[in-house]
């Protein structure tokens, strides 16, 4: 098993701030007070991205989905024209789309871009973001939703009409002129009981936030013996930031440099927020750190700073490369084979890690595809479709 490298793409803004970026801190609306530095996610700066996590040897980048960011089926394939080998972890939401049309969106993705599709499932944990869309169902019963979702969209992906009859979709001889090839594989997230066998029962990867190893473990624990009860085999990811220099002194620099922008009021009002949401893993997010600045490496280079103003992935690792490249080797060993990587901004963080941290791991050998000379080879490996919970 090797290491899979993941990318994101900020299609919400991005910038050298933890201060909220999102839906472009207000794109010009009026009422709403620009946040300095802040980087528009136009196509020019996202192609920079793009083509950068190409460059440096990344199989994919996530896409997230939501109201505070643009749309990510047509965003991705607009960069899809300015890329060769990249993938894209195109994010949706289950119920607000037709699995049917999904289905027939995922088969017409993979031709027109050859086969570089991969999709992010996110169920959704926070109801007031959820009825934004128009979906009223909780908690439960939209990861119900789901698991009925994905085991329709497989079977619309069998070539022959499909029939099906659930509580939250009946389908009549559904199918997708020509199936996907090859047909995507699907990853997924989620930390509650109603999430589990879902996980278990339709998904191939089960992808976590970036808890310390401990809690990390138990996960995998979790998910590997409900899928073991269901006769299937799932693999796993994790979803990080990264901070890494050439010095251990260098990185907690810049992860201290983050937090000057944070009043004590801004951390207050987002935990506030952040405390509604229904997500198991976004309350597991919070208590790494409780609201509080002190003591926020939570494990030996893990640092939960990120998670006092941000929602869905709170954690990122920080320290010199080869101190980065330990902690992935870390969760490696436990059995996490995708990492799906991030960094404030994006663009300039990519390159920190792709040219420090991406070597190291490759020294080890712990990349796909590694060519004699030790450095990884641009673009290559087969990465398989993300589903994951979160952003």
């Amino acid at each position: 098993m090797s290491v899979r490298l993941h990318w994101f793409l900020p299609t919400g803004g991005d910038g050298r701030t933890l201060v909220d970026r999102h839906a472009y801190s207000g794109g010009g609306r009026s009422g709403v007070t620009p946040v300095s530095g802040v980087r528009t996610p136009d196509i020019d700066y996202l192609t920079q991205i793009a083509k950068a996590a190409e460059h440096l040897g990344f199989e994919a980048v996530l896409t997230p989905t939501g109201t505070w960011c643009e749309d990510a089926w047509l965003t991705t394939a607009a960069l899809a024209q300015h890329t060769e080998r990249l993938k894209f972890l195109v994010a949706f939401r289950p119920g607000l789309i037709s699995p049917v049309l999904a289905a027939q969106m995922a088969a017409t993705y993979q031709r027109i871009t050859r086969g570089r599709l991969l999709l992010n499932i996110v169920t959704g944990g926070d109801s007031t973001e959820q009825r934004r869309f128009g979906d009223h169902l909780d908690h439960d019963q939209r990861y119900a939703r789901t698991a009925e979702f994905l085991e329709v969209v497989r079977g619309v992906w069998g070539g022959k009409p499909y029939d099906f009859d659930g509580e939250h979709y009946q389908v009549a001889g559904g199918l997708t002129a020509v199936p996907p090839d090859p047909l995507p594989q699907i990853f997924f997230g989620g930390s509650s009981p109603a999430a589990g066998p879902v996980a278990a029962r339709h998904t191939d990867v089960y992808l976590t936030w970036g808890e310390p190893p401990a809690q990390v473990k138990e996960k995998i624990d979790w998910i590997r013996g409900l899928a073991e009860r269901e006769g299937r085999e799932v693999r796993f990811g994790i979803r990080l930031h990264t901070i890494a220099r050439d010095s251990s002194r260098e990185a907690w620099a810049v992860a201290d440099r983050l937090l000057d922008d944070l009043d004590p009021e801004a951390i207050a009002g987002a935990q506030q927020a952040l405390g509604r949401s229904e997500s198991v893993g976004q309350q597991r997010m919070l208590a790494l750190h409780g609201g509080s600045r002190d003591q926020l490496e939570i494990s030996p280079n893990l640092w939960a700073g990120v998670g006092l103003v941000r929602g869905g992935a709170g954690t990122a690792l920080v320290g010199s490369h080869a101190e980065v490249a330990d902690r992935i080797e870390e969760y490696h060993a436990l059995g996490i084979e995708h990492f799906v990587l991030s960094g404030y901004p994006h663009l300039e963080e990519a390159y920190w890690f792709g040219e420090g941290v991406t070597p190291e791991l490759a020294a080890r050998g712990l990349l796909a595809d590694t060519p004699a000379d030790g450095r990884p080879a641009p673009g290559t490996g087969a990465a398989p479709l993300l589903v994951a919970g979160g952003r």
